[in-house]
């Protein structure tokens, strides 16, 4: 079999399909019943994939136009997530994989929850024949061997860093593994589709998945269609050892944390006496929790965006009585304005479809972000509209920008009405950093300002909504496209009273102050007894 590339894969919110995993459960199917059972998968397919990937199975569904990565076209049997080598068919169990988790970091979700087992297997066996690679006659393909990974330790996390910079993938994830390499802004799969490195720092969206041995199956097979190569041919050539590719791949895991993030739906923000951190670089912020705040494409209100660069944030908090210091991390591959990556941008526009075709323009673009509150707090659990409020009941925003570094305060009135505060340019403090793939930015704000009528007066004790937008300059991010998230709160603790500590002080001394007592008083009991010649057992007997 001719040797292929791979395909590709990872961003956005959507819906697409595939299917099967009963498949391999069920009994294999008698003659008289392939009519029937393909009939029964082409039904399941045109009900929940063909709206992505086409009657045809092509990849071209009235919803592929606004998807990026694209959905899979199933006539060029080109599959990323396998267990065989580059360029062979995919087992039954890896399609079936794919169908029953989806592929993180793209439209295709998981149906193991939507559909039966025989409908999941009669949807594999269907796909399979949108192909004539998988035709009967064809030679099944062989799944190759893994082994086991070998044990870790600290000088094999050492190996593994030293040969992810040996075998280059730097070169497309970056460094620091955050997708900036810097092949990245050029990177496109076989169809000439813009693809992402991954961000090898968030495992949790890496196609096929996030473990050691997940991350060791890509090595070996690549992904077809795709810039990621395989590296068995490494193996193959004596260049690595099969180990040393098990410790890239052991290097990769150990760059995500150990469990995937947590949305929560508030940041407390903890009073600290000795003063707020003078920067997102401040050692101070090592010791505050962090909170995941995850993002997706604004698909609203138009220009729709189902491309966003940034997925999420880190937001942290502290505050001192006075003001409010909040730290917002986020990767992004790119320090926007960036020429470097002019054609990722044109490669973007030109396959977002028509609602998106204002994102064609070349105009150098920041990244930004913004900071949404109620313009005042609301009663209850009443909030203006998530999208930047409305004209009834507009929000309040802290925005930032790469070019300048700065921030403003604004009002919004919905997703296109921003209206700066007149000025109120020195209210909020800012200070920015952009390293190997990431911006760290602090902002500080007075808890109370004096102009109520323009600005949220901050209050200990209460949570206050607050919400985030996210744009990537370099993506062709600007004005309603963008990455939105939902209100969540900020919770300014408010200083801890003496009878916080008194009260368990006083506690434990009446505790042992109790104990005391009731030992003194048994001793006592017994010594009397004893003085009496009296048996206590025999005495309560009688």
């Amino acid at each position: 079999m001719v040797r292929r590339k791979g395909t590709a894969s990872l961003l956005l919110a959507g819906a697409a399909a595939l299917a099967a995993l009963a498949a391999f459960a069920a009994p294999p199917n008698r003659q008289g019943d392939v009519g029937a059972d393909r009939e029964r998968g082409r039904e399941v397919y045109m009900k929940w994939c063909a709206g992505c990937h086409g009657d045809e199975g092509r990849g071209d569904g009235p919803a592929a136009e606004h998807l990026l990565p694209k959905p899979r076209d199933f006539t060029m049997a080109l599959y990323q997530v396998r267990s065989t080598a580059t360029g062979q068919l995919p087992l039954d169990e890896d399609i079936l994989r794919v169908v029953n988790e989806g592929m993180p970091g793209s439209s295709m979700p998981g149906w193991k929850a939507v559909l039966s087992g025989a409908e999941r297997a009669a949807v594999v066996r269907y796909l399979k024949t949108l192909s004539p690679d998988f035709a009967p006659a064809t030679a099944p393909p062989a799944a190759l061997s893994f082994g086991s990974a070998p044990r870790g330790g600290d000088a094999a996390a050492l190996e593994g860093r030293d040969l992810y910079r040996r075998i280059e993938c730097w070169k497309c994830h970056g460094d620091s593994g955050r997708g900036d390499g810097t092949s990245a802004p050029t990177l496109k799969d076989d169809l000439g589709n813009p693809i992402r490195a991954a961000d090898l720092t968030q495992n949790w969206t890496f196609n096929g998945g996030g473990t050691a041995p997940d991350i060791y199956r890509v090595l070996r097979t690549g992904m077809d269609g795709t810039p990621m190569p395989s590296f068995g041919d490494l193996i193959e050539g004596r260049i690595i050892t099969d180990e040393q590719l098990w410790r890239v791949a052991q290097y990769v895991r150990s760059l995500s944390p150990a469990e995937p993030p947590r949305a929560r739906d508030v940041v407390r923000a903890a009073r600290v006496e000795a003063g707020l951190p003078s920067g997102p670089d401040d050692s101070a912020w090592a010791s505050v929790e962090r909170y995941y705040y995850p993002l997706v494409g604004q698909v609203i209100v138009r220009p729709r965006w189902f491309a966003p660069m940034v997925s999420g944030l880190w937001v942290q908090a502290l505050h001192d009585g006075r003001a409010l210091a909040l730290r917002v991390t986020w990767h992004d591959p790119s320090q926007s304005p960036d020429s470097s990556w002019n054609v990722w941008r044109a490669r973007v526009a030109a396959r977002m479809g028509a609602d998106d075709s204002a994102a064609a323009d070349s105009t150098p673009l920041p990244d930004r972000l913004a900071v949404q509150f109620p313009a005042r707090l609301p009663a209850g659990l009443d909030r203006p509209y998530f999208l930047m409020g409305s004209v009834e009941e507009p929000v309040y925003l802290w925005s930032w920008e790469s070019e300048p570094r700065s921030a403003v305060e604004a009002t919004a009135r919905g997703a296109d009405r921003l209206e700066p505060l007149a000025g109120l340019t020195d209210s909020v403090a800012t200070s920015s950093t952009y390293d190997h793939g990431e911006w760290r930015v602090q902002f500080t704000r007075a808890l109370s300002t004096g102009d109520s009528t323009n600005q949220l007066e901050f209050v200990t004790g209460r949570p206050i909504p607050m919400a985030f937008y996210a744009w990537d300059g370099s993506n062709g991010e600007t004005g309603a496209r963008m990455a939105v998230g939902s209100w969540s709160a900020v919770y300014l603790a408010e200083p801890a009273r003496a009878s916080t500590y008194l009260s368990p002080a006083f506690a434990m001394l009446a505790t042992a102050g109790l104990g005391l007592t009731v030992i003194w008083r048994a001793q006592r009991h017994r010594r009397k007894t004893t003085d009496d010649g009296t048996d206590i057992g025999t005495s309560e007997a009688e």
